[in-house]
C-alpha cells in the first residue's frame, strides 16, 4: 500500500532506488556500530552481496513498482502475486539445492500456483495487453527475482554478518537501480515532495527495508528459503484492508480466486512439512491436556 501511495509522487525506479539510498545507508551504519566485519572480504562473501544486490534488491524492487503504477493493479492483487514467492522458492530450491526434489505432486503444486497468477492476472488470450497484464506478469517477474534471490543466497551461505551483506546489498542494489532510472528517462525534477510522498518514502526505507530485512535475512539463515517466505501469504491480507483503509481499492473476484489457488498449489508442494508440523502440535497438545 506504500508503494502504491509513493508512486503517485516518485517516477517508479527512483523511487525505488531512493528507498533503498537511505536504508542502505542506515544499515551501513548500524554495520559499522554492531559488527566487527562491516566490509565484504573474500568471494564468498561479496558474491552474497551481488546476488542480493541483483535479484532481492534491483530486479525485485523495479519489476514491483513499474508494476503496481499500473492503476488497475490494486494494493491486494500485487501483495497476491508476491505470494507466489513460496510457490517459487520451493520449485528454485528443488532445481538448485542438492538435498530437494519435486514429486509429481510438487510439479501439481507448482503448476497451480502459476494458473494462480494467471487468474489473477485475467489473461485474456485474444488480447493479453488489456487489462493490467503486464503490469501484473512484471509484479510476477518481481516475485521469481526474489525467490530466486533466496535461494541463491542461501546456496552460498557465508560467514558475512547478516548487517554487512544488507546494507551492501542495499547500496550496490540502489546504485543498479539509479543507473536503470536514468536509462527509462526518470528524472529527479519529477518528484514531488509533499507529506504523503516523504511518509511512504520513511516508511519503505526505514520500517519495511532497513529493520524488515534485518529481520528476514536472520530468519532466513534460521528457516530457509521456504520456510520464512510463508510470510507472503499474510500480506495479503494486511494489503487488502490498508488499500482500502487508505487508497479505496476493493479487492475483486479474480484477486481472492488467485490467491486460493496459489496457496493450494503451496500446500501441495510442502505438504509434508505441513503434515509433520500438524501432528507435532497435536502431539503437543495431547501431552498437555494429558
Amino acid at each position: 500500500m506504500a508503494i502504491k501511495a509513493g508512486l503517485e509522487f516518485f517516477p517508479p525506479v527512483l523511487f525505488a532506488a531512493l528507498r533503498y539510498d537511505v536504508a542502505g545507508v542506515v544499515m551501513l551504519a548500524y554495520a559499522l556500530y554492531a559488527t566487527d566485519s562491516p566490509l565484504p572480504r573474500g568471494r564468498a562473501e561479496w558474491s552474497e552481496v551481488a546476488i542480493g544486490a541483483v535479484f532481492l534488491i534491483a530486479a525485485y524492487h523495479a519489476l514491483l513498482f513499474i508494476g503496481e503504477t499500473d492503476p488497475t493493479v490494486t494494493s491486494a492483487a500485487a501483495a497476491v502475486i508476491v505470494s507466489l514467492s513460496p510457490v517459487l522458492t520451493t520449485g528454485f530450491a528443488r532445481l538448485l539445492l542438492p538435498s530437494e526434489r519435486l514429486t509429481a505432486l510438487g510439479v501439481v503444486g507448482l503448476l497451480l500456483g502459476l494458473v494462480g497468477v494467471a487468474v489473477l492476472s485475467e489473461l485474456d488470450p485474444s488480447n493479453l495487453l488489456a487489462g493490467g497484464t503486464v503490469a501484473k506478469l512484471l509484479i510476477f517477474g518481481a516475485a521469481a527475482a526474489f525467490a530466486l534471490g533466496s535461494v541463491l543466497t542461501r546456496r552460498v551461505d557465508s560467514e558475512m554478518p547478516i548487517e554487512t551483506m544488507e546494507a551492501w546489498s542495499m547500496l550496490l542494489g540502489a546504485g543498479l537501480m539509479h543507473v536503470a532510472s536514468v536509462g527509462l528517462g526518470e528524472s529527479i525534477g519529477s518528484v514531488d515532495l509533499t507529506v504523503q510522498s516523504v511518509a511512504a518514502l520513511a516508511y519503505l526505507s526505514l520500517a519495511a527495508s532497513a529493520l524488515g530485512f534485518l529481520i528476514y535475512f536472520d530468519l532466513l539463515a534460521r528457516l530457509g528459503p521456504i520456510e520464512i517466505n510463508l510470510v507472503s501469504y499474510v500480506a495479503p491480507v494486511f494489503a487488502a484492508l490498508s488499500g482500502w483503509a487508505f487508497l479505496s481499492e476493493v479487492p475483486t473476484s479474480s484477486t481472492v480466486g488467485g490467491f486460493a489457488l496459489i496457496f493450494l498449489g503451496f500446500v501441495l508442494l510442502k505438504r509434508g512439512a505441513i503434515r509433520r508440523e500438524l501432528r507435532y502440535r497435536l502431539g503437543d497438545g495431547a501431552g498437555a491436556t494429558d
